[in-house]
């Protein structure tokens, strides 16, 4: 066998190659969850994302602070529906809990 061909037989994509890094590192749910965070305003639209002041997660819970205490309570009826949402972009359970503050 050539070098060349030993060469190109241990080749991957670079998106493989972290990936594998961020899983033996258990970095990945970190990762997913700041891509939750920062499509915040993709994942639950604009008005939402005007009015939320923060994001935080810790421990599969979701923290929001929002400055509206009508959207608060309107989103607080909606918390399943946010969690499936919010999981089902990720790709696993990131969350499993909201709080909203």
């Amino acid at each position: 066998m050539k070098e060349e061909d030993k060469r190109n037989s241990n080749e991957q994509p670079l998106k493989d190659v972290i990936d594998k890094l961020l899983k033996a590192y258990s970095l990945d749910h970190k990762m997913k969850e700041l891509d939750v965070i920062a499509n915040w305003e993709i994942l639950m639209g604009k008005a939402v994302a005007f009015r939320t002041k923060e994001i935080t997660i810790k421990n599969r819970r979701m923290r929001l602070v929002i400055d509206s205490s009508v959207m608060r309570e309107e989103l607080s009826h909606g918390k399943q529906l946010i969690i499936d949402r919010v999981n089902e972009f990720a790709g696993f359970e990131v969350i499993n809990d909201i709080w909203f503050a």
